[in-house]
């Protein structure tokens, strides 16, 4: 048995980790100065109103996008037989390796008054001036977010359709309902709390999302925190702000777990018979045109056209890329990978074991605190770890609190580690729900004890899921741009900082490079997703 000394130190230790930037952030907002009540009150009579209404508009916008393209493409590859449907069904999760900005990035290169396409119709048509809209705009910002979120909505959407709807629809069939009948009174209920799951996890992709807002230069909450920080320079201005942030995405997270509830269907797979007997609809003519248009379309500007348009300046001028420099931060970038990703599994097998041992209530709400982390927005992170660290270096300076948290690589690895480990947690722990609890027992009448069963009995049963939480995590540290941004050490740039910095400065040319790097890290991830649900489904 687990001592019990060991596991309420690390739960302890867990709970303190992950619980710093949200209490930190909590306190400092409700014990703020009255010069920072003044910022802040007078931040409520000028920018506070667009921050809460862009934010607002860009939320309504997105949710509306991806829950229609999510619902359209699961719906078309759930419901419906159609040559290429196999393809699309893995082909739609590839917008997934595409991190947002990326995707700003590409789309502003090509379609700015100065890309190609405007150089080109404005020279077709003989015009002076602008041809088509800006794309550095709320819209076109909306239109990045919802190319690059929709397979959250439509992954739900699918497993929530695949499970039940067909045979209910056959069903319904069978007692005289047209297919448009079908969709509208079966299809669609059951999808609800799908779509609600979905809307909600790209809602909070898109309040936590710095990259794009700075860029496009939208006033959103994340870039007001940054502007308080750094050009205002008042800590608890920023916390006032990053608690208001954070308030948004709790409730954010609790729409989501409500909605996940309701995401109950029948997990047993039909016999033979009934496979045949609820064969989906198999579609030809202008169905099948418009299938293809459904699920074609978010492929190809999510993700296909993206690519190409960073390949262009790398085939154009390769030599005019800094290529010596691209390998140290792709060192920089993998290394800080590697060793947060590490650190995050370790604290997840550690985690899901003492669970496992003592489901008690403690256990259990560590867990639910881990869970919290990935919701948490990078910004709000950043605020959290760098109020409290700033408080012990001016009350204590011989602690040189502020050089370890932003002069190495120790202040952002935390902050990883408060963000992913969740990610590697519920990884784990659905291998551990493969592992019989009589396992557990055997061992123990061998004489395999404490973390000695661990060791020797559920690690080399969990290797697979320990590498597929390494691999996400790794990908995600990989991506990861605001913590990053302020908290990385000097000389220490990684692929995704670079990117940014380039994109800003107007070197479209050069972010190519290590945004496609970015892009082809995130494909083991889709690709290990893809074969894990086209196993589920065979």
């Amino acid at each position: 048995m687990l001592r019990s000394w060991s596991r309420a130190v690390l739960l302890l230790l867990l709970a303190t980790l992950l619980c710093l930037p949200i209490v930190s952030v909590l306190w400092f907002c409700l014990h703020g100065s009255a010069q920072s009540s003044q910022i802040l009150a007078e931040m409520a009579r000028t920018v506070l109103p667009d921050y809460a209404w862009t934010s607002l508009a860009l939320c309504l916008m997105v949710g509306l996008g991806v829950s229609g393209v999510g619902l359209g493409t699961a719906t078309a590859v759930s419901l419906f037989e159609f040559k290429g449907r196999r393809w699309f069904e893995w082909a739609l999760l590839l917008p997934l390796a595409m991190p947002a900005y990326v995707v700003a990035y590409a789309y502003t290169d090509f379609l700015q008054f100065s890309g190609p396409l405007q150089t080109a119709l404005r020279q077709h048509l003989g015009l002076q001036g602008r041809v088509l809209p800006e794309i550095r705009s709320l819209g076109g910002a909306a239109l990045v977010f919802t190319l690059a979120l929709y397979p959250y909505v439509y992954l739900l959407t699918r497993a929530a359709l695949s499970e039940r709807a067909s045979q209910l629809m056959e069903a319904a069939r069978l007692l005289g309902a047209p297919l448009s009948r079908r969709i509208r009174v079966i299809a669609l209920p059951m999808a609800r709390p799908a779509i609600a799951a979905g809307v909600a996890l790209a809602l909070m992709e898109t309040l936590a999302d710095y990259g794009v807002s700075s860029y496009f230069g939208i006033q959103t909450f994340t870039a007001g925190i940054y502007k308080a920080w750094l050009a205002m320079d008042d800590r608890v201005a920023a916390g006032q702000l990053a608690a208001c942030l954070l308030l948004v995405v709790l409730v954010l997270l609790g729409l989501e777990r409500r909605a996940r509830r309701h995401l109950r269907f029948s997990q047993n797979k039909p016999d033979r018979q009934d496979a045949v007997a609820t064969r989906p609809t198999t579609l030809k003519g202008p169905g099948l045109a418009l299938a293809w248009l459904v699920c074609g379309a978010p492929v190809l500007l999510g993700f296909v056209l993206p690519v190409l348009f960073m390949l262009r300046p790398l085939l154009a001028e390769p030599t005019e890329l800094p290529w010596a420099r691209f390998w140290a931060w792709s060192l920089n970038s993998l290394q800080l990978g590697l060793l947060s990703a590490g650190l995050a599994v370790g604290l997840a097998l550690s985690l899901a074991f003492v669970q496992r041992q003592r489901p008690d209530r403690a256990s259990r709400a560590v867990t639910q605190l881990v869970g919290l982390g990935y919701a948490i927005p990078g910004a709000v992170v950043v605020v959290g770890l760098l109020l409290p660290f700033g408080w012990l270096q001016q009350r204590w300076p011989a602690s040189q609190a502020g050089y370890w948290l932003s002069a190495t690589v120790l202040g952002l690895v935390l902050a990883y580690l408060v963000r992913f480990t969740s990610v590697a947690l519920q990884t784990v722990q659905s291998g551990y729900t493969r592992i019989p609890p009589s396992l557990d027992e055997s061992a123990r009448l061998l004489g395999v004890r404490g973390w000695g069963l661990l060791r020797r009995v559920h690690a080399p049963l969990l290797k697979r899921s320990a590498a597929a939480a390494l691999l996400l995590v790794f990908v995600d540290v990989m991506k990861e741009l605001p913590t990053t941004l302020v908290l990385r050490p000097f000389n220490s740039d990684t692929l995704a900082v670079v990117a940014y910095q380039l994109a800003r400065d107007e070197r479209l040319g050069e972010a190519a490079l290590p945004s496609l790097a970015l892009v082809l890290v995130g494909l083991g991830p889709v690709l290990l997703l893809s074969r894990t649900l086209r196993r589920q489904g065979d």
